[in-house]
């Protein structure tokens, strides 16, 4: 489990990174939208800066939730039921893990669920 436990360590360190980073860009976007008064409602060069406030919130929601699965997926080592399916109590499997470390379900029981 010490090596399960690094690899999440790992995943919760990147992902606090990337979060660091996203809300860097969010508060570039809101103090770059303070310095101008361009009515960039109606700028047909691109994308609003409301739609790119929009955007990074929605990705620092996303790696926030991300976050709190791998604190999730720790709590589950430190009881012993890493790796143990949810839904159904069995094997998660080692290849979904491989793929997705904070995976609380077998790959069965999620395919079910979408």
């Amino acid at each position: 489990m010490d090596e399960v436990r690094r690899r999440l360590a790992l995943e919760r360190e990147q992902a606090l990174a990337r979060l660091a980073s996203l809300t860097g860009d969010y508060d570039a976007v809101v103090a770059a939208s303070l310095d101008t008064n361009a009515d960039d409602e109606h700028d047909p060069e691109g994308a609003t800066i409301a739609f790119e406030r929009s955007q990074i919130g929605a990705l620092v929601r996303q790696v926030r939730h991300h976050v709190a699965e791998v604190d999730a997926a720790l709590d589950r080592v430190d009881a012993g039921t890493y790796g143990v399916c949810e839904v159904c109590g069995r094997d998660i499997g080692a290849p979904r893990l491989e793929a997705l470390p904070a995976a609380r379900v077998c790959i069965g029981c999620a395919s079910k669920r979408s």
